[in-house]
């Protein structure tokens, strides 16, 4: 089969296709004709190498996928031969205490598809059979590809760990990459007031059109903070979404409210910075770290995406032989929306951040862009 790989870390230029041996389906796991694959920034780190893992070459990349399965491995009741489907990338072991108590995402052993096993840029992948859901039957494969890595972190991180309520507000930096993206749609789904940040103005106005409340240019704003306090009357943000690290730091603390929550998922500016610890507990703020979600919470986005006919935007589909520039299309901030590849080079002819058509009580659900505060 062929697939997009990388037999050593590096620049995009180490992403060469490839003609790989077809995988084996081993017990419990279940067989996936890949018909749409998703990129995220995770793909980026992961050629470009992270301590302490080691790949064996060659390394298929990716970790979004929809697909129609082709082989299931022992009995299940929740899929068969012919289901069309997305994964779940998130691997855990089952076993540890984190995963007894449904958080898998926390588990010991946490890896992630693509990049603690062949990814999803391949005409077929295997995955375990507890990683495999139904497609949302109103999402095209391009589009359903877009859901899962993204979608399932923005869950996550606004309704199980910042308990988002309806009429608070949000601020999301950077509004062009899949997480943030994901978070202006399920924010303005729980009711909540949207800001959001972009060094274009393109990318904002696009926003606006899709529910951002407000829209705030961080080039032409060099207090960001203080400009976030103006939008809110002096208060300040209930939730900072932060897919963003260390140059949205310090903002962060400027721009939520006393008793605020600060909710990260990203590094893509940087790992490390400094924190005011009397700004932290003398206006009692929240930080929390999340990556990803456990498998209730996968389904409780989908069952969200599937009753709000909510669609991601996808910004371009590609045929899996162009991954290469796709992937530097993602690494420079060009898209607004999610990049996707389809194998076979049967990519749909897409116009860059496509979403269909919605009444305007729907458009929140139709989010894209990407700039340098932006994830995958």
């Amino acid at each position: 089969m062929q697939a997009a790989v990388i037999f050593e870390n590096g620049d995009v230029d180490c992403i060469t296709y490839e003609d790989v041996p077809e995988p084996a389906v081993s017990e419990g796991e279940v067989l996936i004709e890949v018909r749409a694959a998703a990129l995220n920034h995770l793909d980026i780190w992961v050629r470009k190498g992270r301590p302490g893992l080691e790949l064996p070459v060659p390394h298929i990349l990716g970790s979004d996928a929809a697909g129609v399965v082709l082989e299931v491995s022992g009995s299940w009741d929740h899929v068969r031969p012919g289901d069309e489907v997305l994964i779940n990338p998130g691997l855990s072991c089952g076993q540890c205490e984190f995963c007894r108590r449904g958080e898998q995402s926390e588990c010991l052993a946490f890896g992630i598809v693509g990049m603690n096993r062949p990814g999803t840029f391949a005409e077929q992948v295997t995955v375990p059979a507890a990683n495999v859901f139904p497609k949302p039957a109103h999402l095209t494969q391009e589009e359903a590809a877009a859901l899962p890595l993204a979608y399932l972190t923005a869950w996550r991180m606004l309704m199980t760990r910042a308990r988002l309520q309806p009429g608070e507000t949000v601020l999301i930096h950077g509004i062009g990459g899949g997480v943030a993206l994901a978070g202006l749609q399920l924010a303005r789904l729980a009711g909540a007031r949207v800001l959001v940040t972009s060094s274009s103005n393109e990318k904002l106005m696009r926003a606006r059109e899709f529910g951002a409340d407000e829209c705030i240019n961080y080039a032409d704003n060099p207090c960001l903070g203080d400009a976030i306090r103006d939008l809110t009357s002096g208060r300040g943000v209930d939730i900072a979404f932060d897919t963003v690290g260390a140059a949205t730091w310090p903002v962060n603390f400027r721009a939520v409210r006393r008793g605020g929550r600060i909710v990260h998922c990203g590094v893509t500016t940087g790992a490390e910075a400094t924190v005011n610890i009397s700004h932290l507990y003398w206006n009692h703020v929240v930080v929390m770290g999340s990556t990803m979600g456990s498998d209730e919470e996968f389904r409780q986005m989908l069952a969200a995406v599937s009753a709000a006919r909510m669609r991601p935007v996808v910004d371009s589909a590609h045929p899996l032989n162009r991954a290469r520039e796709a992937t530097q299309r993602m690494e420079v901030g060009e898209q607004f929306g999610k990049i996707v590849l389809v194998p076979g080079g049967k990519a749909d002819e897409l116009p860059r951040g496509r979403a269909a058509s919605a009444p305007r009580s729907q458009e929140f659900a139709q989010t894209g862009g990407g700039d340098l505060f932006a994830g995958g």
